[in-house]
This record gives C-alpha cells, sequence and structure tokens, in this order.
C-alpha cells in the first residue's frame, strides 16, 4: 500500500480535487479576495499559507515573464480565477485555463475569459497542439503524483511545445501527501491528494515522463522551470 493510499484508509475518505468538498473554503476565498487559506497536511498537521487574493489579481512582471517568447496557444491548468488566461490574451495569445472549480470557472467566464471546467486529465481540446502549458502557483501537486502530471503535460504538448512549471523553494523537496484547504475561520475542505517538488525531483522525474528540463531560474522569490518534450 502507498503511503497516500495509507494515510486515506487512516482518513476513510474519498480523495478529491483541490480545495473541493467539505465547507469550500477555496470557493469562498475566490469570492473574497481578501481571504488568507491554508494548505495543511493531515499526516503531521503542518501547514503552508497561502494568498487568495494573488488568484484574483492580475499578473504581475514575474508571472508574465513565462510567457515570453511564447506564440502559439497557452494552456494554464488549475487556472483558478484565469490571471494568467487574462495575461497571455492580453498577449494576443490564444489562450485556455483550465479548473475543476465551478467558482473559478464561472469568475473567469464572467470576466470574458476563454476557460473550462475539468480535470487535466479529462479529455482536452487541442491535445498535441498546445505551444505552452502551465503549471504555476502549485498546480505541479494536482493529483499528488507529480510524474503522472508530467506525462499527461507532455502528452498535451505540441512538439515543440513548452511546459512552464512553479517549483518549491526547497530544491530536494519531493513530496507527496493528503492535505486540506482551510481559512481562518476553521472551515475546512475535504481531502485530497497533493504534491510538493523542486528542481532535483523536477530533473529526476523528467526524463521518464517524455520531458527534460531545459532551464530552471529565480525570481521575485519564486523557482521555475521550463520543460520540452524529449
Amino acid at each position: 500500500m502507498t503511503l497516500l493510499a495509507a494515510q486515506l484508509e487512516g482518513e476513510r475518505a474519498e480523495p478529491t480535487t483541490f480545495g473541493a468538498g467539505g465547507a469550500e473554503p477555496y470557493a469562498a476565498a475566490l469570492r473574497n479576495a481578501d481571504n488568507v487559506l491554508y494548505l495543511r497536511r493531515i499526516s503531521s498537521g503542518e501547514h503552508a499559507t497561502i494568498d487568495a487574493g494573488r488568484w484574483s489579481a492580475d499578473a504581475d512582471d514575474t508571472d508574465l515573464c513565462l510567457l515570453d517568447g511564447i506564440t502559439g496557444p497557452v494552456l494554464d491548468i488549475g487556472c483558478g480565477p484565469g490571471r494568467m488566461v487574462r495575461a497571455a490574451m492580453g498577449l494576443g495569445l490564444t489562450a485556455l485555463g483550465l479548473d475543476v472549480s465551478a467558482t473559478a470557472v464561472r469568475m473567469a467566464a464572467d470576466a470574458g475569459l476563454d476557460v473550462l471546467q475539468g480535470s487535466v486529465f479529462d479529455p482536452l481540446p487541442l491535445e498535441g497542439g498546445w505551444a505552452a502549458a502551465l503549471l504555476v502557483d502549485g498546480n505541479i501537486g494536482i493529483g499528488g503524483d507529480a510524474s503522472v502530471l508530467l506525462t499527461r503535460c507532455a502528452d498535451l504538448l505540441a512538439p515543440d511545445g513548452v511546459l512552464l512549471v512553479e517549483l518549491s523553494h526547497d530544491p530536494a523537496r519531493d513530496d507527496s501527501y493528503l492535505g486540506t484547504i482551510e481559512d481562518s475561520t476553521g472551515s475546512r475542505s475535504a481531502v485530497f491528494p497533493w504534491a510538493e517538488i523542486g528542481i532535483n525531483g523536477l530533473r529526476d522525474r523528467a526524463g521518464a515522463t517524455g520531458l527534460v528540463v531545459t532551464q530552471d531560474w529565480r525570481l521575485d522569490g519564486r523557482w521555475f522551470a521550463r520543460l520540452l518534450r524529449a
């Protein structure tokens, strides 16, 4: 039994997606940009603080650097209210946001952005044709298995497409766990699988997923990597 499976058995609950289920604090935070969220590990109680307001704000200069040199269609995986979709469209690029949250998708659509509600593991438009795919704001954690997610992203990219990933601040981090999202009132989501990965783990995993890391850089306290299809 894997560690995630064992933890899940202990919780006696089915895993869900980021921040969904329970009291839905993620959806509430999207509607109130001042809300702070906490990503809490079930096994240890350790938590990370998330500034939910960033997701609804405009892309900053660091975000925009990710789109430098991109000329084709962009897929933002886990787009939230659509910060990066809005930025890509503002640069004249075709862009599509993807998120499992109905609230996030509704907010993005109401803002005139092209978004789709669903999972990255669902059949998607332009399979094998995306010039760029984005996994920012921790979204390398989607599904709790970075290798599975990277393999899926490789399948989505055009032959010369690029995957842009935001990484953990810790280069040695390569961790999967069950977590919940909580807010300052104690409202809690259902349990979901998540992962965190740094540059060392990304390099270790990339080759087996059909990708190769060609560049990594740190900017404004954030760490990013560029991957191409091998």
